[in-house]
């Protein structure tokens, strides 16, 4: 049973969307912004429609869940192409590299938005986001991006029982960043890199392991599973064939995180550092 608050903060956010009379949603498949285009598409019907911004860093399964759900749900859907790797700070990878990267991803989005005349642009960063060290949420404000799940004070765990009460497929859809999170801060990122990690993370998914990151040192891959999943990977054919698997995608050496899956875990040393 679903609590009545939770219902009245929906309907909220709905009356909220509807002042904007028209939104262009930052769309990425994702738990947020799955559920932030269900509510702008109920609010607003034919005035609510999707930007998909698919680059290098944007794996290919999102980019066919993205396209697949917005037919599904019967909402027009524009795809803009960001070009960071064109960008040398971003190439470079600096400890600010996601405010580089969504700065050039939603000055393309608000461009098609504008040029299609969609309505003011709206992304969907929950209170749980304020959180670890995010600097993309800066090039969000500066940009004039409004964030209504946020600002409804939309937890991730009450987007996720909402969703599951709409029946928004997403409901229980694992965390997801960008594939640029999987490097190491200094290391220089490249499209070759980018789809060896989007390779990579893939075949993990495929063998049945659901919450998953490659993170890419070099030619070195580290995975992160959820701590109940080792034990199964730990299986002689699953562990060799991982192995085999990235030798051929290009990857020298594999590792296991010994700690398991947690968000941010490279912005752990400079937590380390900021206390020193």
């Amino acid at each position: 049973m679903i609590s009545p608050l939770l219902l009245e903060k929906y309907e909220k956010l709905k009356e909220d969307l509807i002042k904007y009379k028209g939104v262009s949603v930052a769309f990425s498949s994702g738990v947020d912004s799955t559920f932030l285009l269900y509510a702008a598409h109920e609010a607003l019907g034919d005035n609510a429609l999707a930007i998909t911004a698919e680059s290098n860093s944007f794996p290919k399964r999102e980019s066919m869940e993205a396209r697949d759900y917005c037919k599904e749900l019967g909402v027009k859907q524009l795809i803009c192409h960001p070009e960071e790797l064109q960008i040398e700070e971003f190439v470079n990878n600096p400890v600010n590299r996601c405010y580089i990267c969504k700065k050039e991803i939603f000055t393309q989005i608000i461009k098609l938005a504008k040029e299609y005349n969609t309505g003011i642009v709206v992304e969907g960063s929950n209170l749980d986001d304020n959180g670890d060290y995010r600097p993309g949420h800066q090039a969000i404000k500066e940009l004039g991006v409004k964030s209504p799940l946020r600002d409804c004070g939309f937890t991730k765990a009450e987007i996720r029982e909402l969703s599951n009460y709409f029946n928004i497929p997403t409901w229980d859809k694992p965390s997801y960043a960008c594939l640029a999170s999987r490097f190491p801060y200094g290391e220089k990122i490249t499209a070759e890199k980018l789809d060896m990690v989007d390779k990579a993370e893939q075949y993990i998914m495929d063998l049945g392991f659901r919450q998953v990151r490659v993170r890419i040192h070099d030619k070195i891959a580290r995975i992160e599973l959820l701590a109940e999943d080792m034990d199964r990977f730990m299986d002689v054919k699953i562990r060799e064939g991982v192995y085999e698997e990235f030798k051929k995608i290009g990857f020298e050496y594999t590792a296991l995180d010994l700690k398991g899956y947690r968000t941010g875990s490279l912005n752990e040393n400079l937590k380390k550092k900021a206390h020193k």
